[in-house]
C-alpha cells in the first residue's frame, strides 16, 4: 500500500532523509577520527610488509597501510551512521514530505499491525 498525505490524500510523497544524512556525516567524521589509530597501526603493518621491497618498499607501505586505514575507518563509521539515520528517520522524525502540499509526516503504522498487536 503506498504511502498517502494525511493532509490532502496525495500519494506524490518524498522522503527528507535527515536523520541518514545527518548521523552519515557525523559517523563518517567520528570513523574517520578512530581510523588515526587504525593507519598508525596500518602503517606499522604496511612498513613491515613494504621490508620486502627495501627503503622504499617500506614508505609506500607505510603510506598505504595509512590511507587505507582511514578509509576503513570513515567507511565503517559511515554504515553505522547511516543505520542510526535510518532508524532516527522512520521512528522520530517526519521523513516523509507531500510534494503536493508540503506537509512533513511519519508513517503511521498500518491499522492491521496495530489490531494484531505487532509494534510496527
Amino acid at each position: 500500500m503506498p504511502l498517502e498525505c494525511p493532509r490532502c490524500q496525495s500519494n506524490r510523497i518524498g522522503s527528507n532523509n535527515y536523520g541518514k544524512k545527518t548521523a552519515g556525516v557525523v559517523g563518517a567524521g567520528a570513523g574517520a577520527v578512530s581510523g588515526v589509530s587504525a593507519a598508525s597501526t596500518g602503517a606499522m603493518y604496511g612498513g613491515a610488509i613494504g621490508l620486502v621491497g627495501g627503503p622504499v618498499g617500506v614508505t609506500v607501505g607505510r603510506v598505504t597501510g595509512a590511507i587505507i586505514g582511514g578509509l576503513v575507518g570513515g567507511t565503517t563509521g559511515a554504515s553505522a551512521g547511516v543505520a542510526l539515520g535510518s532508524v532516527l528517520d522512520e521512528q522520530v522524525l517526519d521523513n516523509y514530505r507531500c510534494l503536493d502540499c508540503r506537509y512533513c509526516f511519519r508513517n503511521a503504522p498500518s491499522e492491521e499491525s496495530e489490531a494484531s498487536g505487532d509494534p510496527g
